[in-house]
């Protein structure tokens, strides 16, 4: 008499399909041209897993071995590590299996404010402010100090980091992180409303936190030899990039060469472009070693987008596998972008110019014209907040901060913002990832059920669907000039030279991609 079937004789691919009823395929990732890709693969926070989903996974491996084994990825294709001795220690301890380890392809490092100054100031002032009595302990935050003061004396997160980055021999993609947690945050709110003198003297920077975070993690990477190929820093410091130039110049060009992707966005305002001229040999020595990438971005605040050259960091350098580039905040001359596209005109299937704001002589429809005429391969454009410098700081003279989805006239809903802060539950004080300045339009576009969207919109599946054509008859061009509502040429986009509304940009994203399939070919 023969058994009925039970989930032990079902084959491993079978028992994988269930495990990915209770968690997303940890294979899963988005392809490098599409929009979505410079948003939620690089700087999107790790996201934390649904508490139910990670015990139903956790559960399922510990039925048996088999299970176990089928079920690791799951766990542990995505490491996020937080800045502490606790963070460190499951680091350390997930190294030290390296049939853990070897699943690991993603690493994510969550660093918080440092307390340089004021440590012995905090308990003193939460004493005084009647107003956090009791919500905040001051043994808490003497804690959390004497904790960074130790990791740092005992150099315990360069022995760890070196041991991680040795043991992930399958590593792909690493970023870093700022870290708030709910008690950082509430103190944040108390210095910045109280009165007492004594909230001057307590100081919490995250410029050395995010020099001390890179130089560790970049030594760590070379010292193992790491196959990583990807790097995002979407809450960079403009210091860490002097420093990087000065205490480890002769690592640079090897980390750049391996590099694939590049994301970084920096988010200080103090100086800024100052900090980035005095950079700019450092970015000439990492792009002209990155001769790999296919994928780069480089962007600031949208409330002060920079007055630099597009030259002064990219350096007139040209990858012949780039395929999606994006800047933020920036002001530029039209032709400043239209060489740059020209030089990638061939490979070139992504543009974001995300805030970027026209100088005086410069017009955006001499812009659209040269994309739609010469960039045959330009699949989706992005042009969130582009406008004219002069209208940006018309706009902006009489306030202290740019508002996000004020820009260019009125902003959709569907292009809602990140949250400024992240929250994850479980973790050890409830955390928060700090994302002031850096936001998303392109988060939501990665939904595969996000078919019956309008197609008119960011996320409808015009933005989405840029895959390569087939190479069939069925795919030959076709002439559609007189079925298009398009306008026919640049001078009909509406471009006044003044000022951008959102109306006008969305139209123009669709206007560049919308060449016809004949006569654009010739």
């Amino acid at each position: 008499m023969s058994t009925s079937p039970n989930l032990y004789t079902l084959s491993n691919e079978l028992l994988k399909d269930v495990v990915d009823f209770l968690d997303a395929d940890p294979d899963r990732s988005i392809n490098i041209d599409r929009r979505a890709y410079l948003s939620v693969e690089s700087f999107r926070p790790p996201s934390p897993p649904v508490p139910s989903r990670a015990q139903d996974v956790g559960n399922f491996r510990l039925v048996c071995r088999r299970f176990a084994e089928i079920g690791i990825p799951y766990q542990f294709t995505k490491i996020a590590t937080r800045f502490s001795p606790h963070g460190l220690e499951r680091l350390d301890k997930i190294s030290s299996q390296s049939h853990l380890a070897k699943h690991t392809r993603k690493f994510s490092y969550l660093v918080p404010y440092f307390y340089i100054e004021g440590r012995e100031h905090v308990e003193r002032f939460l004493e005084l402010e009647s107003r956090h009595h009791g919500l905040l302990a001051p043994s808490l935050f003497r804690r959390k100090a004497e904790d960074q003061r130790g990791i740092l004396q005992t150099a315990e997160d360069t022995r760890v980091l070196r041991k991680a980055m040795a043991a992930f021999v399958s590593l792909q993609h690493v970023q870093i992180l700022r870290l708030q947690d709910e008690a950082d945050r509430m103190l944040f709110e108390a210095l910045q409303d109280s009165e007492l003198p004594q909230a001057s003297m307590v100081d919490l920077k995250w410029t050395p936190a995010c020099i001390h975070a890179t130089s560790t993690v970049a030594q760590a990477l070379l010292h193992a030899s790491s196959p990583f190929s990807r790097f995002s820093g979407p809450m960079m410091n403009s210091q860490s990039a002097l420093v990087i130039k000065d205490r480890i110049p002769h690592t640079v060009p090897l980390l750049a060469s391996r590099l694939t992707c590049l994301e970084l966005h920096f988010d200080d305002a103090e100086a800024l472009e100052e900090r980035m001229r005095a950079a700019s040999q450092l970015f000439k020595t990492v792009f002209t070693a990155a001769q790999n990438l296919q994928a780069l971005h480089v962007g600031f605040p949208s409330r002060s987008p920079v007055d630099l050259g597009l030259e002064e960091i990219f350096h007139s350098i040209q990858w012949e596998k780039l395929r999606a580039f994006g800047i933020q905040a920036w002001r530029l001359s039209g032709d400043e972008i239209i060489q740059l596209a020209r030089r990638h005109s061939k490979t070139l299937r992504g543009l974001r110019l995300r805030d970027v704001q026209l100088r005086e002589g410069s017009m955006w429809k001499d812009v659209l014209a040269m994309l739609r005429t010469e960039m045959e391969r330009l699949d989706w454009v992005s042009l969130r907040r582009v406008d004219y410098a002069r209208h940006f700081d018309e706009m902006w003279a009489d306030s202290m901060e740019v508002g996000d989805g004020s820009l260019g006239g009125s902003e959709s809903d569907e292009e809602n913002d990140f949250p400024r802060h992240f929250s994850v539950p479980g973790s050890e004080d409830g955390d928060y990832f700090n994302n002031n300045d850096y936001d998303n339009e392109d988060d939501d576009e990665y939904d595969s059920d996000n078919v019956h969207s309008i197609a008119d919109t960011d996320h409808g599946p015009e933005a989405n669907e840029i895959a390569l054509s087939p190479n069939t008859t069925a795919s030959l061009p076709f002439c559609t000039c007189s079925r298009s509502s398009d306008p026919a040429g640049a001078d009909d986009l509406g471009d006044n030279g003044l000022f951008v509304i959102y109306q006008q940009r969305k139209m123009w994203e669709k206007w560049v991609i919308g060449r016809c399939p004949e006569h654009s070919s010739s």
